[in-house]
């Protein structure tokens, strides 16, 4: 004996009221032994009553949970026992099945593995009437986005956009938030609901930062919000500075940009880089919003470079990046553990280890001083070097052992030939970088404190010398070491 198949169709109320309703989906409707609705928030559900037509809804399902996932999990696991206790059930939803329908979109994914056919009835959705109202051209491009789970990298100012399954003031409250992030609060967004239906259509245009002050939110509101080409909206754009440097290297572009290559401006990546360090050191946060521009054009300048060559796009710069910041986190993305930083630091280093192997580096030939960028400052790269060879146990015992090398290295200086003085000023700096280490401070950190402290007391002394209309050929070195003393206890006194 065959086994009837288990089934639930799932057909669209349309965005309007029983008289925009297809015969075939009135008919289905009207013909249902077990018809369950989504929501009785329609107009087409009164209608539909005073027919006489019966049906369950999952509106208190609503008042069971904290997320709308739950929701709409708990809504298709009792539409699958309803198919289970009936064989065939008939579900309704608001607009077209498959437009802004999760619990549709769960059914379809589940079904075969629960041995239940999903079959689509069709329906209007809430697009064409909002299009027709609103006097929208899709071709124009638009984009239709969940409110309940609306991110800022999924709205593109420059399409049309719409924003639906805005319910109430909270999803409204959420989506302004999120838009503000992009958008003026200023911009002119027009909320739209019930669009089409006799007497409950609303339409009102307010400034985003009103957006949830309106009293008409519910389950036939939508927000739209129109294209943008505005300043203050573009140049937040990615995609917009992409489209500027493209610009500046076209023929039509800047001379000066369309002449650099890599090399050219290869010194002008370093000193942004510099300079963002300085803004660093000066807490200074708007200064730093801008140096971190200026490094990011450097950027942008090589990898377009690289694309007008066929090499590589700023976007292969971003892909590469992404992958390689999740391939090397398996303990935030992957099933890996690390309870500290040094564990993070050991499957970093691991990843990285294997990343060489699958290049063909023969890890255990190389040098264990490999992996250092030779255009470092050479006080960096020496910490750096020192650090490496330490990892393998070359290194002092003790840091009465360093003092020692550095007043060694002091005397051969003092010593010294002409010819000798380079090589023995370099081995007592490199002494020097060792005592640092072994006191656990940056040597580059620690000579740029240096160098502000002797910026801010020479300083002083030409304020002195501007304050008595003096200059530097007018006075001494005895003088000056007094203002430099003045100095000195002027900046433990701030201190």
């Amino acid at each position: 004996m065959e086994t009837t198949k288990q089934k639930i169709t799932v057909v669209g109320l349309g965005a309007g009221d029983l008289d925009q309703l297809p015969y075939g989906i009135y008919r289905t409707l009207k013909q249902a032994a077990h018809l369950y609705l989504r929501t009785q928030e329609h107009p087409v559900v009164g209608q539909l009553r005073a027919e006489g037509i019966a049906f369950s809804s999952f509106d208190d399902t609503y008042e069971r949970h904290e997320s709308f996932e739950e929701v709409y999990a708990d809504i298709a696991d009792q539409l699958f026992a309803g198919a289970q206790q009936h064989g065939s059930i008939v579900y309704a939803v608001p607009g077209h099945p498959l437009v802004a329908e999760r619990t549709v979109q769960l059914l379809l994914q589940q079904g075969a593995n629960r041995g239940v056919e999903i079959e689509i009835g069709g329906g209007q959705s809430f697009i064409d009437p909002l299009f027709a109202r609103l006097k929208i051209d899709p071709i124009e491009g638009f984009s239709l986005l969940d409110g309940t789970a609306l991110r800022p990298d999924q709205v593109s100012p420059g399409l049309h956009t719409i924003i639906a399954q805005v319910y109430d003031a909270f999803v409204a409250s959420d989506v302004k938030l999120t838009l503000m992030e992009i958008l003026p609060d200023d911009y002119q967004v027009t909320v739209a609901t019930a669009v089409g239906v006799a007497g409950q259509e609303r339409i009102e245009t307010v400034p985003l930062y009103e957006l949830d002050r309106l009293d008409h939110f519910g389950n036939l509101s939508l927000v739209y919000v129109p294209p943008t080409r505005d300043e203050r909206v573009s140049y937040r754009q990615f995609s917009y500075l992409k489209e500027i440097v493209a610009i500046l290297r076209s023929p039509d572009g800047c001379p000066w940009d369309r002449e650099q290559t890599h090399q050219s401006i290869r010194k002008n990546l370093i000193e942004e880089t510099y300079e963002v360090l300085e803004t660093i050191d000066d807490d200074d946060p708007d200064a730093m919003c801008e140096e971190l521009g200026d490094l990011l054009m450097q950027i942008m300048l090589h990898s377009q470079m690289a694309a007008e060559d066929g090499y590589f796009t700023v976007d292969d710069v971003v892909a590469a990046l992404n992958e390689k910041l999740i391939r090397r986190h398996p303990h935030v993305f992957g099933e890996k553990s690390a309870n500290d930083s040094e564990e993070a630091l050991a499957n970093w280093q691991e990843i990285k280890a294997q990343e060489k192997a699958a290049k063909g580096i023969d890890v255990a030939a190389a040098s264990q001083l490999s992996g250092i960028p030779r255009d470092l400052p050479a006080l960096m790269y020496a910490y750096k070097l020192q650090k490496k060879a330490a990892q393998v146990g070359f290194d002092w015992d003790d840091v009465a052992d360093v003092y020692a090398k550095v007043e060694e290295e002091y005397r051969e200086l003092r010593e010294a030939t002409e010819e000798e003085r380079a090589g023995e000023l370099g081995d007592l700096l490199f002494a020097v970088v060792n005592l640092a280490r072994f006191l656990g401070l940056d040597p580059e950190e620690a000579l740029a404190l240096t160098n502000n402290k002797f910026k801010q007391r020479f300083s002083y002394i030409e304020e002195k010398l501007r304050a008595a209309g003096r200059s530097f050929a007018e006075t001494d070195l005895t003088e000056m070491d007094q203002w430099w003393e003045e100095a000195k206890q002027h900046g433990k006194r701030r201190g």
